[in-house]
């Protein structure tokens, strides 16, 4: 014998079952850059080979930083205009990682975000020189290693 359900519970258990397949939006899903335009476009730059270089006060003992930097940007034309300045932004990060003095600040979160956040407008500089019109959203270290 087949049990036979009210309308209401039919209604009630569809609109349960469409409720739980939509998407939930999360608000850990990302830096809130994306908040107001859900579809913006991102793209991640490898800039190849890591640098290696030396950081510290000049002495007896040479020590060396070594990074794999990866650069965030936000239109589908900055890839194209990064790979043909790529040797300069490689140069502007090499510089700006030898200036480097203080190994105990750039060992710490906080040393490594100013860090990151002073190549990313190093790099901004050499972009707009260059008249591009392309900007790096931000820079992403994927490896920091400092040799002491």
């Amino acid at each position: 014998m087949k049990r036979r359900y009210p309308t209401a519970w039919a209604s009630l258990i569809l609109a349960i079952a469409i409720t739980l397949s939509l998407p939930v939006a999360s608000e850990e899903a990302g830096d809130g850059n994306n908040a107001d335009n859900p579809a913006q476009f991102t793209d991640y730059i490898e800039m190849q080979p890591a640098f290696v270089t030396h950081v510290g006060e000049p002495s007896e003992r040479v020590r060396y930083l070594k990074a794999d930097v990866s650069l965030r940007v936000n239109t589908e034309t900055a890839r194209a205009a990064i790979e043909t300045h790529m040797p300069r932004l490689r140069h502007e990060l090499v510089m700006l990682f030898g200036e480097q003095t203080d190994l105990d600040t750039l060992s710490s979160p906080d040393g490594q975000q100013l860090l990151r956040e002073t190549a990313r407008d190093r790099l901004n500089q050499v972009l707009e020189e260059q008249h591009t019109g392309e900007t790096v959203t931000d820079v992403l270290f994927t490896s920091f290693v400092v040799q002491r």
